[in-house]
C-alpha cells in the first residue's frame, strides 16, 4: 500500500542528485582551473615565459672590494642590470661566504658567488650550491708566496722554501693568516698532500713552536713585514704588490714546488631569484678583458693556469675535499691557542 503522494512544496525541497553532480564538477573545474593558473604563474616566474626584465643581480663577493667593485660598475653601464654586492669580511673570506650560501640552499637570497680561491667553491659545488649543468668556472690566477723586509733579510739569508721556516732564525719574526681560512687554508691543505700526513704535521707543530704573528687575512701580514715587526711572511701575490704600491720595503720570493696558483672563481646559485641577469654577469666575468683588467691592478698574475710556467702544486681536489674536515681540525688543534 503506497503513501500519500508528495506536495508540490515538498517536491521543490528534494535535492536534484543531477544538479548536485553539475555543481560538484563545477567545483572541481574551478579548483582545477584555479590550481592550474598558481602553476603556471610560478613556472613563468621560474623560467621568466612573459619576459620580465630582471634588471638586478645580488653577488657573493671574495673578491677584494677594490677590484670587484670598479668590474660591477661597468657591467650595470653595460647592460643596464644593478649588481646587488655582499663583500666579506677579511678575516674569514670565502668560509665565510661558503658557510653563508650553504646555510642558504633551500632559500637562496644570492645570484652568483665570486670567489677568490678554488677550494670552498669546489666544496660548494659539491654540495649543490651551483646550478647544474655549467654551475661554476675558474678565471685568472694569482699565487702564493714568501715576503720579505729588504731592511732586515738579503742575499744568503733568504728562506728558500716552506720547510726553512720552522729554523730557529726566524723564531718571532714569520707572519702568516689565519691557516684554516681563505687561500692559506687552501695552500695548508695542498702541502698536506704533497708532503703526507707525518711531515706535514710535524712542520705546522714546528713553525707553531717559532711562535709566529698570526694575523687576520693576508694583507695584514704583508703590512707586519713592511713596518718590520715580522721579517718574513706567507701571503699571496696580490697583496704583495699592494705593498709595493704603498712604498713599503718588502720583496717577493718565488716558492717553486711549493706554491700555490689560485684561480677566481664563479658560481650561478641552484635556483637563483634572477637566473637570466645571473647568467649574463657570469658571462661577463669570464672575459678576458676582465682578467686583463685584474691583471694590470695587480689582482691577478696570468690569464689561466694552464698557461702558466711557474712549478705548482697540483692538488686532487677529490681526495682534498675528502679530507677537509680531518685537515681543519688538525689545524685547529695546532693554531688556535
Amino acid at each position: 500500500m503506497s503513501g500519500p503522494d508528495p506536495t508540490p512544496e515538498q517536491v521543490s525541497e528534494r535535492p536534484d542528485a543531477s544538479f548536485q553532480s553539475q555543481t560538484v564538477t563545477r567545483l572541481w573545474f574551478i579548483w582545477g582551473a584555479i590550481f592550474a593558473l598558481i602553476l603556471g604563474l610560478l613556472l613563468a616566474r621560474e623560467f621568466n615565459f612573459f619576459g620580465v626584465p630582471q634588471d638586478e643581480v645580488i653577488a657573493y663577493c671574495a673578491q677584494d672590494q677594490v677590484y670587484a667593485e670598479p668590474i660591477f660598475n661597468e657591467f650595470e653601464r653595460e647592460t643596464g642590470i644593478t649588481v646587488r654586492a655582499v663583500y666579506d669580511s677579511e678575516a674569514v673570506k670565502t668560509v665565510g661566504m661558503a658557510n653563508r650560501l650553504l646555510a642558504e640552499r633551500n632559500h637562496p637570497q644570492c645570484d652568483l658567488f665570486w670567489g677568490n680561491e678554488e677550494m670552498r667553491t669546489r666544496q660548494m659545488a659539491r654540495q649543490n650550491v651551483f646550478r647544474e649543468p655549467n654551475g661554476w668556472a675558474a678565471f685568472g690566477y694569482r699565487s702564493r708566496r714568501l715576503v720579505i723586509n729588504t731592511n732586515q733579510v738579503s742575499g744568503a739569508s733568504v728562506p728558500h722554501g716552506l720547510l726553512e721556516l720552522t729554523n730557529n732564525v726566524w723564531q718571532g719574526k714569520l707572519a702568516l693568516a689565519f691557516p684554516q681560512f681563505g687561500t692559506t687554508a687552501t695552500h695548508f691543505h695542498a702541502l698536506r698532500q704533497l708532503w703526507g700526513e707525518e711531515k706535514w704535521e710535524n712542520w705546522c707543530r714546528a713553525l707553531a713552536a717559532n711562535k709566529p704573528f698570526i694575523v687576520d687575512g693576508n694583507s695584514a701580514v704583508v703590512k707586519l713585514v713592511g713596518q718590520g715587526e715580522a721579517w718574513v711572511g706567507l701571503t699571496d701575490s696580490d697583496d704583495i704588490a699592494d705593498g709595493q704600491r704603498e712604498g713599503l720595503p718588502i720583496s717577493s720570493l718565488p716558492l717553486v714546488g711549493e706554491t700555490l696558483l689560485i684561480p677566481n672563481t664563479i658560481g650561478i646559485i641552484r635556483n637563483a631569484p634572477h637566473p637570466q641577469s645571473a647568467q649574463k654577469l657570469f658571462e661577463y666575468l669570464e672575459k678576458p678583458e676582465v682578467s686583463e683588467r685584474l691583471i694590470t691592478g695587480d689582482a691577478l698574475e696570468g690569464i689561466s693556469i694552464g698557461d702558466a710556467s711557474t712549478p705548482a702544486l697540483r692538488p686532487n681536489w677529490d681526495t682534498l675535499l675528502s679530507e677537509l674536515d680531518s685537515t681543519t681540525t688538525k689545524l685547529n688543534q695546532i693554531f688556535l691557542r
